[in-house]
């Protein structure tokens, strides 16, 4: 009997140093999460605390000047229209769109599947440095989540 609290409590440590060891080589975890290369800002829209609200805002914080993309991660059961409205601290809108969610069917011949995009003008050229913030509009389906993103380009459009 007291070899086996022996082994168990070895297999515990084993297990602990194990996490702890993991851990420490993986400094990216949720809390540290970086975003990929030239995203300056995104949000993922799921979820019940998203059900009952159509409009929203959220900072986007300090962009260069240059031209940004907005990129979408939509489903099915995304919302069919969102508006998005970008605005200086001081209230100036440098942009604003009205994007409609459009579904198309894939057929291989061998399968059929459906993708969805969502249709407008992406690209949004700043003009000068600043502190900005978006404000995010949906109608249609608000229990579906998206994914929206704030993405500088190199090149400009």
């Amino acid at each position: 009997m007291n070899k086996m609290v022996i082994a168990g409590g070895v297999v515990v440590v084993a297990i602990i140093v194990s996490m702890v060891y993991g851990a420490s080589m993986n400094p990216d975890s949720l809390e540290n999460k970086k975003l990929p290369d030239g995203q300056v800002w995104q949000m993922r829209i799921s979820g019940p605390e998203f059900h009952d609200l159509p409009v929203f805002g959220s900072e986007i914080g300090i962009l260069g000047v240059g031209t940004y993309e907005i990129g979408f991660v939509p489903m099915g059961d995304s919302p069919k229209y969102l508006s998005i409205r970008i605005t200086e601290k001081n209230g100036d809108q440098i942009f604003h769109e009205d994007f409609t969610l459009e579904r198309t069917l894939i057929d291989t011949g061998i399968s059929q599947y459906y993708t969805w995009e969502y249709l407008g003008e992406k690209f949004i050229p700043i003009s000068e440095k600043s502190e900005y913030d978006i404000t995010i509009k949906r109608e249609g389906n608000l229990k579906g989540s998206v994914s929206i993103s704030l993405t500088k380009l190199d090149r400009s459009i």
